[in-house]
């Protein structure tokens, strides 16, 4: 079994080739997937992950692209707003690191 190191760097690699193919989300799902789920999950789970996945990332960009300001130039409001959502998203990152790492020796 891979360290997380070694995934890493996989999907980091991964990720690279696949955005310059336009298939950045992608890359991110199996990421995610090879992180997360577990590797003998039913097909189902898998589909149905992948579904809330890309589901997630439609709806940041989507939302991203509503909120901004018009114009080829970004604002203070813009910038603000980009910040928040790093935030609220480093906040996850958190989050889920704690949920995947798991704990070493014993209390």
């Amino acid at each position: 079994m891979p360290t997380r190191e070694e995934v890493q760097r996989l999907a980091t690699e991964l990720s690279k080739k696949l955005a310059d193919e336009g298939r950045l989300i992608e890359a991110g799902w199996l990421s995610y997937r090879a992180m997360v789920i577990h590797p003998n999950a039913p097909q189902v789970q898998i589909d149905e992950c992948r579904f809330a996945f890309m589901a997630g990332a439609q709806h940041l960009f989507g939302s991203i692209m509503s909120i901004l300001s018009p114009g080829p130039d970004e604002t203070e409001s813009d910038l603000s707003k980009m910040n928040l959502i790093d935030k609220e998203l480093n906040a996850f990152t958190a989050e889920m690191a704690l949920r995947i790492n798991k704990a070493e020796g014993s209390a």
